[in-house]
């Protein structure tokens, strides 16, 4: 199994900590094997950012992407950037209050999560991309939830642990409702 998925989005939206989480998730709690390369635009904040992310069972011979089976985006700009760039089975996973398109990407699987408005909702937007990663370990099941869960708790101060969890509960939810809502 060699999963390949982008994060992607603008910088201070926790894009590359998406995929540092996501690959801790995998590695240390999921006993699978992880790496990741991010990528800044020219601003620290705002400019456009991505977290490449290869999960596999096996040893991973190159880090590099080749066409990802997987993406979560959260800013327009990045969809506009990768939203043609996931495989055509692949499934991808969009902020739908920051990402809008008139036409359905030739992707097999679209999920819309409401992210910014249930981090927002929380209290903080800034775990928007927390309840991404609930979604996205419903979704795909690339980790566990527990794993995923215990990968958000070990990464984020002790005074955000309450939030964090509530942020990636409700995102796990969200998932599993959007993915039910498939059939």
């Amino acid at each position: 199994m060699r999963s390949e998925v982008r994060f992607a989005g603008f910088g201070g939206q926790g894009i590359i900590s998406a995929g540092k989480i996501t690959g801790r998730a995998a590695s240390i709690f999921d006993g699978k094997e992880a790496v990741m390369m991010q990528s800044y635009g020219p601003e620290a904040r705002g400019g456009a950012c991505n977290s490449d992310l290869v999960v596999a069972d096996t040893p991973i011979g190159s880090p590099q992407l080749s066409v990802p089976g997987i993406a979560v985006i959260m800013s327009q700009e990045a969809y506009d950037k990768y939203g043609g760039t996931i495989r055509e089975d692949g499934t991808l996973i969009i902020d739908e209050d920051l990402v809008e398109f008139e036409d359905a990407p030739p992707i097999e699987e679209t999920f819309r999560i409401p992210a910014t408005r249930i981090a927002d909702e929380l209290g903080r937007k800034i775990v928007a991309n927390v309840v991404m990663l609930g979604a996205l370990a419903a979704i795909t099941k690339l980790v566990t939830r527990e794993a995923m869960l215990e990968a958000i708790l070990s990464s984020v101060p002790p005074k955000t642990k309450e939030l964090n969890e509530r942020a990636f509960t409700a995102g796990f939810e969200k998932g599993e409702e959007v993915l039910g809502a498939r059939g």
